[in-house]
C-alpha cells in the first residue's frame, strides 16, 4: 500500500501545512486550532476488510508495539513515527463493560461502559500521552525539535499521564495545578514521576493561560488537547469501542466533557472509520457537563455555534471544571457531525448517580458519574430509546477519588444529600450482637 503520512493543518481549512515535528499549536495564518490530517487516499488502497482484519490481529497482542490499543492503529494515528520512538505503557484495549444490573434497573436493553481509567496512570489522558510524547521523542531524536520542557495545565488526570510518560522517555517535565483543586492521588502521581508540580492559587482556566503564554514564547512544549496530538491516541477509543462490538457502532456515545478535547477525539475516530468503509453511519453524542461549568450546555440550549466563556464554580467532577475550554471549535464540530446534544447535572445528581452505579458493582469516578446522570435524564425524556445501544465513557478510575467515595457515605459533602449512602456498622466484638446486625 501507500506509505500514510500526516501532518497538521488548521482546523478551519487555512491552506497549507506543517510538519509534526513542529512546535506549532495554532494556525500562523488565522489563529485557529489546528488538526492532524492525515492522508485518507492511502489508507485507501487498504480495503475496509482488510483494515478490520489486520487490527483484529494486533488486538490484544503481546507483540511490540502492537499491545497498545492505540498503537495497533498506528497507521490512523501517527504513521511516521518508528517503533524505537514510541512511548508506552500497552495503554488501551480497556473493558468495554456489559451493566446488566443498571440496564436492567432503567428498562434498557443494551448498555456498556467503557472503562477508560483501566489504564497505566488511571485515566483516558494516556491513550493522548503515548501518541504525544512518542511524537515529541522521535522529532528530538531526529533533530527537528529542541525543547527545555514539555509541560501542562492540569486538573490531576493530564499532569499524572504526562508525568508518566515524560519520566519513561526521559524528558523533563512541568505541570500547572490549580491549587487544591486536585484529589491526593492525583497530586501524588506526578510527584512520584519527579515532575516540576506548580500549585497556582487559581483555577485550570488560569493554568491555562499561564501555560499557553509559556508555550508562546518557547519555554515549553504544549502537552495539553490544544495540541491535536492528543487527539490523535484519544480518537482510538471510538474505534476501539467499535471494534469491541464486532465493528458496529452503538447508537450513542455518552462523554462527560470539560476542555472538550474528547469529543473532538471521538468524532475523529468514527469519521475515519467511515470515510474507509468500516462503519456506514456515526453514533449519536451527548456531551455530558456539570452543571457547575458548562459552558457548552449553555450554547446548546441558546441555540448558538460558539462557546462563550463561563466562570466555572467549584464541582465534585474537578476534572470537568472548565469554563473556558480550548477545543470547543472542535468539539462544536463534533456535535453537528453526530447528531449529539448536550445535557448537564447537578452536583447532588451526579454524585447520586455514581453512587447509584456503584450498587451495580460499578466502581465510578465522579466525571463518569455526571455521564451517568445525563443518561438517566435522557432516557427519561425519550430523547434515547430504551432499545438503542449506549456506550458511556468512563473517563478515570474510582479509586482516585476516595475523598469524593467517603465524603459521600459518610455524608460530609456540602449540599448532597447522599440518599444512596452506606455507612459501617460499629459493634462491639461479641458474637450475639453480630448475628442481631445481620
Amino acid at each position: 500500500m501507500t506509505t500514510p503520512h500526516a501532518e497538521f493543518r488548521c482546523f478551519a481549512g487555512c491552506p497549507g501545512g506543517y510538519p509534526l515535528t513542529q512546535a506549532i499549536y495554532r494556525c500562523p495564518t488565522c489563529g485557529g486550532l489546528l488538526e492532524v490530517h492525515h492522508d485518507i487516499d492511502a489508507l485507501r488502497t487498504r480495503s475496509a476488510t482488510e483494515w478490520k482484519s489486520l487490527f483484529d490481529s494486533r488486538y490484544k497482542s503481546s507483540a511490540f508495539p502492537y499491545s497498545s490499543g492505540v498503537w495497533a492503529k498506528r497507521e490512523w494515528v501517527l504513521p511516521d513515527v518508528p517503533d524505537e520512538a514510541i512511548i508506552t505503557t500497552n495503554e488501551g484495549t480497556s473493558n468495554l463493560l456489559r451493566a446488566t444490573r443498571l440496564a436492567r434497573e432503567l428498562g434498557m436493553e443494551h448498555l456498556w461502559v467503557k472503562l477508560c481509567g483501566d489504564s497505566h496512570t488511571g485515566s483516558f489522558k494516556d491513550l493522548g500521552m503515548t501518541a504525544l510524547v512518542s511524537q515529541v521523542s522521535h522529532s528530538i531524536k531526529s533533530g527537528a525539535l529542541s525543547i527545555r520542557a514539555i509541560a501542562c495545565a492540569s486538573t490531576g488526570d493530564t499532569s499524572a499521564a504526562l508525568a508518566a510518560y515524560g519520566a519513561i522517555a526521559g524528558l523533563p517535565v512541568v505541570v500547572l495545578l490549580p491549587k487544591g483543586l486536585v484529589s491526593n492521588a492525583q497530586l501524588v502521581q506526578p510527584l512520584a514521576h519527579g515532575a516540576r508540580v506548580l500549585a497556582l492559587e487559581t483555577d485550570f482556566d488560569g493554568c491555562m493561560a499561564v501555560i499557553s503564554e509559556l508555550a508562546q514564547r518557547g519555554l515549553v512544549y504544549l502537552a495539553n488537547s490544544m495540541n491535536p496530538l492528543r487527539i490523535e491516541g484519544q480518537k482510538t477509543v471510538g474505534i476501539e469501542i467499535t471494534q469491541q462490538l464486532g465493528w458496529t457502532p452503538p447508537d450513542w456515545v455518552i462523554l462527560p466533557s470539560g476542555n472538550l478535547g474528547n469529543a473532538a477525539a471521538l468524532h475523529a475516530g468514527f469519521r475515519m472509520m467511515r470515510e474507509l468503509g468500516l462503519i456506514d453511519r456515526l453514533p449519536r453524542l451527548c456531551v455530558a457537563q456539570a452543571e457547575n461549568a458548562n459552558p457548552m450546555y449553555r450554547a446548546f440550549v441558546e441555540g448558538k455555534r460558539n462557546v462563550a466563556p463561563v466562570a466555572a464554580k467549584k464541582s465534585l467532577a474537578s476534572a470537568i471544571q472548565i469554563g473556558n475550554p480550548v477545543s470547543a471549535p472542535r468539539a462544536m464540530a463534533a456535535l453537528a457531525a453526530m447528531n449529539g446534544v448536550v445535557e448537564q447535572a447537578s452536583e447532588d445528581e451526579l454524585a447520586d448517580a455514581a453512587a447509584r452505579a456503584d450498587r451495580t458493582g460499578l466502581y465510578t469516578c465522579p466525571h463518569t458519574g455526571v455521564a451517568l446522570a445525563c443518561l438517566f435524564k435522557l432516557i427519561a425524556k425519550g430523547t434515547i430509546s430504551r432499545n438503542e445501544r449506549v456506550v458511556v465513557i468512563s473517563t478515570a478510575s474510582g479509586l482516585k477519588f476516595t475523598e469524593f467515595k467517603l465524603g459521600y457515605h459518610e455524608r460530609t459533602l456540602a449540599g448532597i444529600s447522599s440518599a444512596r449512602a452506606n455507612q459501617p456498622v460499629m459493634l462491639a466484638s461479641n458474637l450475639e450482637r453480630v448475628i442481631e446486625a445481620l
